[in-house]
Order: structure tokens, then C-alpha cells, then sequence
């Protein structure tokens, strides 16, 4: 039973919140992708993401180039590199001009600047840290996932760079490797920077692999904490992720299968616990199979379990069913990514909860 939820925006008169006049920039290319404009996310082909990153668009005339998205998406990633790289190398040289001159605020030929591996939340801006806000209005470039809502990159300082390095099923802006590249020939230039990332960087957010690489290369790194999607999703819900007497514990696990299959990555026999609540990240595509495999282990098909997109956004939707009807119930809704599902009995205490004895709601009205 799909339970549609729509929370109430961010009030646009928030001075916190206001658009920094800089990214106020106009598409210097055709964007022929259609983009939904009520998404908070920036996905790849949106047309505020070539917003925030037209100065990588620019010859060294600063001339705006005329270049229609190709139609192919498989040469979006060889199409952006090509653009960008003049322009990476001019930023990497002004930055290191800007170090030999003592102009990050320090001596001449000062160390290696910093890198910040912050969590943005689960996409509600409110739910940043003070620390995370403080350190997005002082880095030089930021470096954004898909997941960072479009209000959170509005904090980014008048001064600082925006380049989206973001992954979707089917598509990588950057490869893994590159991004370890970029992050350290920044670093190396004395420039702070900062990799954005949604939820929280080492909850299923490849953190930990670029805090190892960096700290090798002799890289100080500096991990902010950010509310993991899960925390942030249940509690908007009212979803206790622990509860005496109905779960003593709460396990996190990818549903993303190895080579982009429909099973999930890692199922063990203990993930069907009935006394644990399970959450599961990027589980569109393998749930089907995860749902039976937790079945065939022994969780009863009628637990409770919801599944929620864009969670803690004015877009948020929810998906309340038992675990036997919830994959087909997705299908239904036609939920889409980023959705993130909760199994267990937990999920029962909800207050909006449609099957309990209570009254059913249907629609969880803005608060």
C-alpha cells in the first residue's frame, strides 16, 4: 500500500539558505536530457549541475563554447573530461601561483592544504552539522556526489569551485581512481577541499578508500560526520531503529549486487533475524531477491517493512507493506533512487503505519 509523504520546503526567505549570487549562472551548453526540477538531488544530467560547473566550460578566452549535450550517455563521461581538463590544469596552476605567493593565509610554499570528507545528511540542509556548514563556506573546491542536495551546495562560498565527480547505476562522471587524482593534486596545491558526499562518507559512502589514499600520499584528512540516511529516514518516520522488547539491534547492508546483477551483494542467514532491523541502501533493483532470500532464511513474509525516496526532502514518498508485498508495491508506486528500505518489526511502531489497529492513514500530511 503506497503512503505518499510530502514535506513542506525550506523557507526561501531563510538568509541561512539564500543562493550565493556566483552560482547564478546561465547554461552555456543545450541540455537535451529532460531533468525534473523538483528533485532536490543533482543528477548527472540535470541542468543545475552545468550550472555550478560552467567555468569548466570555458576556453582560456573565457569564451563560452556552444556544445550540445551528445545523446549518447556513454560519451557524457569522455565528452566532460575533454571540456574540463584545460581548465583543471589552469585552476591547479593558479592555485599553486597562490601557494608560492602565500596567499592561502600561511608563509611561502606552505604544506599541503587539507581535505574534509563531509556528510551532507540524507538531503534535509537543516540536518548539516554547524561544523560541515563551516567548513563548505571556506574550502577552495568542493568536490559533490549525486546524493548532495542542491540546497546544501547553495552554502558553498561566493569564491569556491564546484566539480560533480557523482555515480548512478549506469554511469560514473569520474571514475573512483580519478577522484583519489584530483583530490590529491588539489591537496598538493595547498588548496582546502572538501568531498561532499550524502549521508554519512564511510556509511556506504567509499570514504574510508579515499581517506586511506590520501593519508598514504602524506595528506591530512579530516572526516565530518553526517546524519547516515538511515538515522535521518527512520527518525522522520518515527521508525525506533532499536526498540526494547521488539529489536536489540539494527544492521546496515548494501543492496547492491557485485557486477550489477539482480542479487544483492551479501546475504547472510543472520540478516534474518526477526529480533534485528535490517536497512538496506540502494536496494531498488535487488529486493526482489533480497526479500525471498530473508524469506527462505526465515523472516516471516508478513514483517513490516518500508521503502522511502528522497527521504527527509519536500519530495519525500513512502512505501508502507509487508515483506512479501513490498517489492511489488515498489513497482507499483514506481519508486526510483535514492530509496532507502527498512525491514523489521520496528517498522510497525510508525505512527503512520497503515495496517495497525489504529486508524489507517494513507496520506502523512505536511507537518
Amino acid at each position: 500500500m503506497a503512503l505518499v509523504n510530502k514535506l513542506p520546503s525550506i523557507p526561501s526567505s531563510s538568509p541561512q539558505f539564500r543562493k550565493p549570487s556566483s552560482l547564478n549562472l546561465n547554461p552555456i551548453c543545450s541540455i537535451h536530457y529532460t531533468s525534473s526540477s523538483s528533485s532536490p538531488f543533482t543528477e548527472n544530467h540535470s541542468i543545475e549541475r552545468y550550472q555550478r560547473d560552467s567555468w569548466l566550460y570555458k576556453n582560456q578566452l573565457d569564451q563560452p563554447i556552444s556544445c550540445p549535450v551528445p545523446p549518447d550517455p556513454d560519451s557524457i563521461r569522455d565528452y566532460d573530461i575533454a571540456l574540463q581538463l584545460p581548465e583543471l590544469k589552469r585552476l591547479l596552476e593558479v592555485l599553486r601561483e597562490k601557494r608560492e605567493r602565500g596567499g592561502f593565509g600561511g608563509e611561502r610554499g606552505r604544506g599541503p592544504g587539507n581535505v574534509f570528507l563531509v556528510g551532507t545528511g540524507p538531503g534535509d540542509p537543516e540536518l548539516l552539522t554547524v561544523k560541515a556548514v563551516r567548513v563548505i563556506q571556506s574550502a577552495h573546491l568542493l568536490l559533490y556526489d549525486r546524493l548532495v542536495s542542491n540546497e546544501v551546495l547553495n552554502l558553498v562560498g561566493d569564491d569556491a569551485r564546484l566539480l560533480y565527480v557523482g555515480k548512478t547505476a549506469g554511469y560514473h562522471s569520474r571514475t573512483q581512481e580519478e577522484i583519489h587524482e584530483l583530490l590529491l593534486s588539489f591537496a598538493e596545491a595547498g588548496a582546502t577541499v572538501v568531498r561532499l558526499k550524502g549521508g554519512d562518507p564511510l556509511v556506504f559512502g567509499r570514504g574510508g578508500e579515499e581517506m586511506d589514499f590520501l593519508q598514504q600520499q602524506g595528506i591530512q584528512v579530516q572526516v565530518i560526520p553526517g546524519i547516515t540516511a538511515a538515522s535521518g529516514i527512520a527518525a522522520e518516520l518515527g521508525i525506533p531503529l532499536t526498540h526494547r522488547g521488539v529489536a536489540n539491534s539494527v544492521r546496515f547492508l548494501t543492496g547492491h549486487s557485485r557486477k550489477g546483477g539482480t542479487d544483492p551483494l551479501f546475504v547472510a542467514e543472520n540478516a534474518a533475524d526477526p529480533d534485528s532491523t535490517l536497512v538496506v541502501y540502494m536496494g531498488l533493483s535487488t529486493l526482489p531477491s533480497l526479500a525471498f532470500k530473508l524469506m527462505h532464511h526465515g523472516l516471516p513474509p508478513n514483517t513490516p517493512a518500508a521503502a522511502v525516496e528522497r527521504g527527509t526532502t519536500p519530495q519525500q514518498r513512502v512505501v508502507f507493506a509487508e515483506l512479501k508485498d513490498l517489492a511489488d508495491e515498489i513497482t507499483s508506486a514506481q519508486l526510483i533512487s535514492p530509496t532507502l528500505i527498512i525491514v523489521g518489526k520496528v517498522v510497525e511502531l510508525s505512527p503512520f503505519w497503515p495496517y495497525s489497529s489504529k486508524e489507517a492513514s494513507f496520506l502523512v500530511e505536511a507537518r
